[in-house]
C-alpha cells in the first residue's frame, strides 16, 4: 500500500510540475526563448492569493482567480519590457535578462512581503479520500492536483488545434516569417504565449502551496528548475512531452525520497535527466530538428 501511496503522490507533485513545465515548453516553442523567470511568476501568483485570502478575506476560488490575472498581465508586461526588445539578440543576451528580471521579482516580493516564512493555507476545503478501510489516504490537495493537470492539458491541447489563435501560434512555432507573412501578428501571438503561461503559473504556484504550505521570495525557484528539467526531459516544445516529463519526474521525485535518500533526492532526478539525454538529446517525446545552413 505504500508503493501505491507513493505513486499517487509522485502523480501528484508531477502533476504540478506538468502546469509550470508548459510556460516554459509554450515560450521556448513559440518564441525560442528560455524565460527563466518564470519559477518567480509561480511566487508571484502564490503571494497575491496568500495575501487576498488571508487579510482581504476572498474565497480560495476568486483568490486564484485574481492571482491569475495579476500573473497574466505581470507575464505580458516581463514579454513587452524585458524579451521583446532582445527577440533578434544572440540567446545568451535573453538567458542574462531572464536570470536578471528572476532577481527582481524576487527581491521585489523581498521588499513587499520581507523573508519571513509564510504559512499558505489550503485552497482544498474537502476531506481527504479513504479507501481500503483507511488503508490509503489521499489528500484533497492530490486528487485536485492531478484532475487540474488533466483539465488543463486537454483544454490547452484543444486550443492550440482548434482556435485561431492557437493554430497562429502553431504558425509562428513553425516559421515565424512565413506566419508574418501570411498575416499573424508575432507580437501579439508571443503575448498571448506568455500570457497563457503566466496565468498556469498561478494556477501551479497556488498547488503547489496548498501542498507544501511554506511561501517565501525563493518559493519559486526550485520547483522552477525542476519544471525546467520536466520540459527538457519529455522534450521542451511539446505539449504531451510536458506532461509525461513532469509526471516521470514527479514520481521519481518522490520515489527517491521514499526508497534511497530524502538528501539525494533531487541529484537522483538531475541524474535521470542527465542518462536520458544521453540516450535521446531531444527528450523522450521531442522532434529531431534539422537546420539548413
Amino acid at each position: 500500500m505504500a508503493f501505491l501511496s507513493n505513486l499517487i503522490n509522485g502523480l501528484s507533485l508531477g502533476s504540478v510540475f506538468a502546469i509550470i513545465a508548459l510556460g516554459y515548453t509554450m515560450v521556448y516553442g513559440i518564441a525560442k526563448m528560455l524565460n527563466f523567470a518564470h519559477g518567480d511568476v509561480i511566487m508571484i501568483g502564490a503571494y497575491v492569493s496568500f495575501v487576498t485570502i488571508t487579510s482581504m478575506d476572498v474565497p480560495p476560488l476568486l483568490a486564484l482567480l485574481i492571482a491569475m490575472c495579476v500573473c497574466t498581465i505581470l507575464g505580458v508586461v516581463i514579454e513587452r519590457l524585458a524579451y521583446r526588445p532582445l527577440r533578434s539578440s544572440p540567446s545568451l543576451a535573453v538567458l542574462i535578462t531572464a536570470i536578471g528580471v528572476s532577481y527582481l521579482l524576487q527581491n521585489a516580493a523581498l521588499l513587499i512581503w520581507s523573508s519571513n516564512t509564510k504559512v499558505y493555507p489550503s485552497i482544498v476545503t474537502f476531506e481527504p479520500l479513504h479507501l481500503f478501510g483507511g488503508a490509503l489516504t489521499i489528500r484533497g490537495e492530490t486528487i485536485v492536483s492531478i484532475c487540474t493537470c488533466i483539465v488543463v492539458m486537454i483544454g490547452l491541447t484543444l486550443f492550440t488545434g482548434k482556435t485561431k489563435t492557437g493554430k497562429a501560434m502553431r504558425a509562428v512555432s513553425e516559421n515565424r516569417q512565413a506566419a508574418e507573412l501570411m498575416g499573424i501578428s508575432v507580437n501579439r501571438t508571443i503575448a498571448v504565449t506568455f500570457a497563457i503561461g503566466s496565468a498556469l503559473a498561478a494556477v501551479a504556484g497556488v498547488l503547489y502551496c496548498s501542498m507544501y504550505p511554506v511561501l517565501i521570495p525563493t518559493t519559486g525557484s526550485i520547483p522552477g528548475i525542476k519544471a525546467f528539467t520536466a520540459a527538457v526531459l519529455g522534450g521542451i516544445g511539446s505539449i504531451p512531452g510536458t506532461l509525461v516529463g513532469g509526471l516521470l519526474l514527479g514520481i521519481i521525485e518522490i520515489f527517491g525520497r521514499a526508497y534511497i535518500s530524502q538528501d539525494l533526492s533531487d541529484a537522483i532526478v538531475f541524474a535521470v535527466l542527465i542518462i536520458i539525454l544521453l540516450v535521446k538529446p531531444n527528450g523522450l517525446l521531442g522532434k529531431k530538428v534539422t537546420e539548413k545552413v
